[in-house]
Formats: C-alpha cells, sequence, structure tokens
C-alpha cells in the first residue's frame, strides 16, 4: 500500500519562502516518479512540478518556473518542494503524488496521491 504524506504547509507572508517535504513508503520499486500537485479554493487541481525517480530531471510549470525547485532525497523516501518569493496566487492545499513504472514528466497522469497540506500567502 503506496502511501504518501506531506508536511510543512503554513501561513508566509508574500516574498516569504516555505519547504514541503513528502514522505513516502510502500513502493514495489524504487523506481517511481514524485510530481506536487496544487489546487485553489474554487479552481481545478493542476501540475506544480515532477521529479524523475533518479532525481535527475524536473520538470515544472511556467508560473513557478525560477521560484519553485523540487528535489528528492532516495535514502529518506522524500521529495521536496522549495518556494521562494511567494505570491499569493500560489496559496492552494498542496498535494504529493507518485507513479511507477517512470513515465515522461511531460505526462501528468498519477496514480498515487497524498491528503495534501494547506499554503496559504498573506498579501
Amino acid at each position: 500500500q503506496v502511501q504518501l504524506v506531506e508536511s510543512g504547509g503554513g501561513l508566509v507572508q508574500a516574498g516569504g519562502s516555505l519547504r514541503l517535504s513528502c514522505a513516502a513508503s510502500g513502493h514495489t520499486s524504487s523506481m517511481y516518479d514524485m510530481a506536487w500537485f496544487r489546487q485553489a479554493p474554487g479552481k481545478e487541481r493542476e501540475f506544480v512540478g515532477a521529479i524523475s525517480w533518479g532525481g535527475g530531471v524536473t520538470e515544472y510549470v511556467d508560473a513557478v518556473k525560477g521560484r519553485f525547485a523540487i528535489s528528492r532525497d532516495n535514502t529518506r523516501n522524500t521529495m521536496y518542494l522549495q518556494m521562494k518569493s511567494l505570491k499569493s496566487e500560489d496559496t492552494a492545499v498542496y498535494y504529493c503524488a507518485s507513479r511507477s513504472p517512470p513515465r515522461s514528466l511531460l505526462l501528468h497522469q498519477y496514480g498515487y496521491w497524498g491528503q495534501g497540506t494547506q499554503v496559504t500567502v498573506s498579501s
């Protein structure tokens, strides 16, 4: 049973930084892509970014390029989302997702999801 648990959300002022974590367990293979999605109030869930199973390839939505960075520590089965220069429009519930086997990061379909963590950016 794959489990993904997000942490690190909270309230931050515009222009500030925050780091989210996603701890994964239960994957039967070490080769799994991971991604971050977010859902703002009244909007559909959207792709934020993803990282390949080895950590060498990342992909981001244009709105966060240059401000967000995804990394992973496979020794800890944990993925991170470092967010800086936060804007009010970044306010959303952030979800961690994973899938196996690995696929192109340009494909945004994922099979496993966490419960989400709230990020609120005050202006």
